[in-house]
């Protein structure tokens, strides 16, 4: 039997933060890539997560959207992390190792905040990318290449919450996220992350841009905890700390269904 939830996470309530599918597969219980890409693709939701037992509390952990596999997705790490504590499969108080495309990622838990262990992606400074400001419809301050993504500082909340791109010219850049932040009204930072590229026109709330958006802000705030807010429609909450080359990333979630896969 495999059982298949929804989560959404970054929310501490249902409807509400990004959606994820979790796919909790029994130990030696492969599924093949295509298999999982459909199921992906069948859930419909920003990223399916597959979790595989390795071994006492460490899993393998794959992340797919409705077209592509990801190599780094942190709501669906989160909801993953919850469903095996909230199922227990884990036990309470038991950090979790998930071995990933991008490394070992620890996640641990304190009451219901939910904590993982990222590692940082720096950015720098870039040349404004042809057609960027006509898809963002915004006035844009600065640009920035962080890994595979272009990150863009406009000038205030406001800014971001009101951007209406349009996302045909967003899927011409060659960026899989492109990640849109101000400085907060009442929290640090905000954003929002738009990624047509991987199959999604707008990310609810996204964690892995946080490993960029937390040293970026980091440096301009001169502060290492900070807390952000991802301005989607859904809307998410986020508290973020640097530990080192790392970033802590937490957040709530909260199970929405489940169910079981007939095979």
């Amino acid at each position: 039997m495999i059982n298949i939830f929804q989560v959404d996470a970054f929310a501490d309530k249902q409807f509400s933060g990004n959606p994820a599918g979790v796919c909790i597969l029994p130990k030696a219980h492969a599924q093949t890539d295509a298999w999982m890409q459909s199921l992906a693709e069948e859930m419909n939701l920003p990223e399916t997560a597959f979790a595989e037992e390795m071994d006492r509390e460490q899993y393998s952990l794959r992340w797919f959207t409705p077209t592509t596999e990801v190599k780094l997705c942190g709501h669906a790490t989160l909801a993953t992390a919850h469903i095996l504590w909230s199922e227990g499969i884990i036990s309470d108080g038991q950090a979790i190792r998930f071995a990933t495309k991008s490394g070992e990622l620890k996640v641990v838990r304190s009451e219901s905040l939910i904590s993982l262990d990222f590692p940082q992606q720096p950015s720098s400074e870039c040349k404004e990318p042809i057609g960027l400001e006509m898809a963002l419809g915004c006035d844009i301050l600065n640009t920035y290449k962080t890994g595979e993504d272009i990150l863009v500082e406009v000038k205030n909340e406001e800014a971001v919450r009101s951007i209406a791109p349009y996302i045909q010219q967003l899927e011409l850049l060659d960026a899989e996220y492109v990640i849109v932040t101000a400085r907060g009204d009442s929290v640090d930072f905000v954003s929002r992350v738009f990624s047509p590229n991987v199959g999604i026109s707008e990310d609810p709330v996204t964690g892995s841009t946080h490993c960029s958006l937390a040293p970026f802000w980091a440096e301009r705030l001169n502060k290492t905890q900070m807390n952000a807010l991802q301005l989607s429609k859904r809307g998410g909450a986020l508290q973020v700390e640097l530990v080192g080359d790392r970033v802590s990333i937490a957040g709530h979630a909260t199970t929405v269904f489940k169910g079981e896969l007939y095979e």
